[in-house]
């Protein structure tokens, strides 16, 4: 019969690698398992289908083209250049995710949140003002942790918590972030609010935000414009 001593220390230890599961995305289970688009013709599934290894080439590790920059002629002045499993099918089930960010003078990239993984961002060119908000602390909730960043520094945005990027120099800006998951996600806050379908009652976001009925349809007007015009984030 297990002693309450074992019992308590098999449940620590099961605490502590359910929590490791839940970390990140899965551990693979073969070197790599490039995405396929025929299922008739993969031969084994770890997320998604995969290709048969032995037709398997370098050319499906190989992403070209996030040295070219990107249109930012858009009310956000921002524009973000994605290459996830569905760009480079040899990221499948390797956990990450990687983006170029193009910047114009006062782009923003707008407060958002990823649910499924931390991102780590390197500014390459001009001056960022960027920052998440951490509120788990009890004795210190909704801190914000924000800074000037200039070429070669480096931010940790933490998972899942808001965060956001504003070029605040006079010339174009260039970022490059990278995600602890093939699918991180993105949940932009004034979009989710202002222009979520069908909209949240105007009443509410007035209480909330202490404006009037008539600036809150306004503001969802805006957004949904915008929405429509697929701008990212």
């Amino acid at each position: 019969m297990l002693t309450t001593r074992v019992v308590v220390l098999f449940l620590a230890i099961l605490a502590v690698v359910c929590s490791r599961a839940y970390a990140a995305d899965p551990d693979p289970l073969q070197d790599f398992c490039v995405g396929f688009d025929d299922p008739k013709a993969a031969v084994v599934v770890n997320g998604k289908f995969c290709k048969n290894p032995e037709n398997v080439t370098v050319e499906n590790f190989i992403y070209s083209g996030l040295n070219i920059p990107a249109n930012t002629s858009n009310p956000l002045g921002i524009n973000i250049t994605t290459v996830s499993e569905d760009q480079l099918h040899g990221l499948n089930h390797q956990g990450l995710t990687i983006v170029r960010i193009d910047y114009a003078p006062n782009g923003v990239n707008l407060p958002h949140v990823h649910p499924r993984a931390t991102e780590l961002i390197v500014v390459m060119k001009g001056t960022l003002y960027a920052g998440f908000i951490g509120g788990s602390n009890p004795s210190d909730p909704n801190k914000l942790y924000a800074k000037i960043l200039y070429p070669g520094d480096v931010l940790v945005f933490p998972r899942g918590l808001l965060h956001f990027q504003r070029n605040v120099g006079k010339t174009d800006a260039l970022a490059f972030a990278t995600f602890n998951s093939q699918n991180p996600g993105a949940f932009n806050l004034p979009d989710a609010l202002f222009g979520v379908e069908p909209p949240i009652y105007p009443d509410v976001l007035a209480k909330a935000f202490q404006l009037d009925r008539g600036s809150i349809e306004h503001l969802q007007s805006l957004t949904r414009m915008r929405i429509h015009k697929s701008i990212p984030y």
